[in-house]
């Protein structure tokens, strides 16, 4: 077998398995937002066999013969013909299929088979504890997927903390022991700004964005913004959900969710603006790799810089608000015509400690993070209880942000997350506004007149430049190796911090002086 004909058939087997999870997320996405409540049972057996297909396709003898005629299989080092035979491209996607196929081989098909089944029923039963504010009637279903997830971490096998078995399959090369150093000097000068702030003598006028606001022309303003960022219609299509979340089955097939408040006008906004960022990631990853690892975005944090970029360093600018206020007035006369242009930028960059992560705001919104962490290190270390989870959960929101959750709903079952097993996730968010800050940074170095450009309403520039140094290289780059290609640094707490010190000071005029 020559090595072109030996590559195409690895990648048709790739495509294979794709397609299966494909139709997974369809389902999903459908059970999030369209299918009947009644459909829950039937639909977690669908996406069950599914995706244990999908594994076992993964797994299998041909997959495994096919990829064992460029890597060693234990070890995943690339053989000698392999490094010489193929492209850099190439070989990234023969390391990254090894990556997933040393993953899956270690985890039974039944176990995942009933992983995937369990989570798939949480969803149903969180989506009405949830609404229902009764934390007891999830507790079961999160304690069975919380002891999966710990017998996974035995599957998967780890050096320091089970969570890093975790962890590593959302943020690749990121550990406990990486993440804590981050966190530490993170929290300090974030709670030290968040002080500083509230004792300002300046305070916006929140009740100019907690009037009646119409929910129709909210999805109409949204769809306004998105189409401005360059998402495509065409390729996809805005909806609504119990929690804002994308998905992807294609490139020209991304969707993006939101939720809509009529007392709330920023919760469809920004969801919409943050969920566009991670669907431009979506389409622009290059059609002709789909299928295979470098058609796949490389890890959660750099897919949550997309929408963290987008969300706050565009969407809460002064330069965004210069072309979109005009419209927002436009649209909500009655509410807006008679608000003065700083009195609304204030307002939509109002600091105050929340109970809702997704709703909280740039500077108080990685405590959240920090919260999730902690918290799920602890559970899966097995030094607390998940019926405990409540209590805990409000102790640490009043250690961190000093305030104390009013009910469930907006405490332990306001995140979707651990519902569908997605245990290690919370830390990219936080990563996610790292990574954002240095990209966007590097942008405005390289886009003469950028943020002039977003003033009149041109964001293009930016995506483009997005496209070409972020999504078309897919997973040919890890994480840190991506970030240092774009913007020649190490990864480094130290852009956001400042980003949000410059930022916030100017705002709500503190000075130096006044700070110490």
């Amino acid at each position: 077998m020559n090595d072109d004909k030996s590559l195409d058939e690895l990648k048709s087997q790739l495509l294979k398995i794709h397609h299966l999870k494909d139709a997974c997320a369809v389902l999903s996405w459908d059970q999030e937002t369209y299918m009947p409540s009644g459909g829950g049972s039937a639909r977690a057996e669908q996406i069950a066999t599914l995706q244990t297909l999908a594994h076992d396709a993964l797994i299998s003898s041909e997959t495994e013969k096919l990829l064992g005629a460029w890597v060693d299989l234990p070890t995943g080092h690339l053989l000698e013909k392999t490094q010489t035979a193929l492209l850099d491209s190439s070989q990234a996607l023969i390391r990254e299929v090894w990556r997933n196929f040393h993953h899956a081989k270690k985890l039974p098909s039944d176990f995942v088979n009933t992983l995937e089944r369990e989570c798939s029923l949480a969803q149903q039963v969180w989506i009405d504890a949830r609404k229902k504010n009764d934390f007891f009637a999830f507790l079961p279903n999160l304690r069975t997927i919380v002891s999966l997830k710990v017998e996974e971490t035995d599957y998967l096998g780890y050096t320091d903390s089970p969570y890093d078995a975790l962890l590593d399959e959302y943020e690749p090369g990121s550990t406990v022991a990486t993440l804590k150093p981050q966190f530490s000097t993170l929290r300090p000068r974030l709670v030290s700004l968040l002080h500083q702030v509230l004792e300002a003598s300046i305070k916006p006028n929140q009740a100019l964005l907690t009037q009646s606001f119409d929910k129709t022309k909210q999805i109409e303003f949204g769809e306004l913004v998105l189409k401005a960022m360059g998402y495509r219609f065409d390729h996809g299509r805005l909806d609504q959900s119990a929690h804002p979340f994308t998905t992807s089955f294609h490139p020209n097939d991304v969707r993006v969710t939101t939720r809509v408040f009529e007392k709330d006008v920023q919760s469809c906004l920004f969801s919409c603006i943050h969920e566009g960022g991670h669907g431009l990631y979506e389409q622009g990853l290059l059609p002709e790799h789909y299928g295979t690892p470098l058609g796949e975005a490389v890890s959660l944090g750099i897919h949550e810089s997309q929408s963290r970029l987008w969300e706050n360093a565009v969407g809460r600018s002064r330069s965004f608000w210069k072309h979109f206020f005009p419209l927002a007035q436009e649209t909500f006369p009655e509410q807006l015509r008679d608000v003065a242009f700083d009195d609304f930028y204030l307002a939509i960059n109002h600091v105050q400690p929340s109970l809702v992560r997704v709703e909280a705001d740039e500077l108080t919104y990685n405590l959240h993070v920090m919260v999730r962490f902690e918290i799920e290190l602890d559970l899966i270390e097995g030094r607390i209880h998940v019926e405990d989870l409540p209590e805990i959960w409000n102790e640490k929101m009043q250690a961190y942000l000093d305030i104390t959750p009013n009910s469930d709903t907006n405490g332990v079952l306001q995140d979707v997350h651990w519902s569908f097993g997605a245990f290690g996730y919370f830390p990219t968010y936080t990563l996610g506004n790292l990574y954002a800050s240095m990209f966007y940074d590097q942008a405005k170095q390289d886009i003469p007149n950028l943020e002039h450009g977003i003033a009149e309403g041109n964001m293009l520039p930016l995506k483009e430049w997005l496209n070409q140094h972020v999504h078309r290289w897919g997973r040919q780059y890890p994480p840190e190796e991506l970030i240092r290609r774009v913007t020649g640094q190490d990864i480094s707490p130290e852009p956001f911090l400042n980003y949000l010190e410059v930022k916030f000071k100017e705002l709500y005029g503190i000075n130096e002086l006044n700070s110490m």
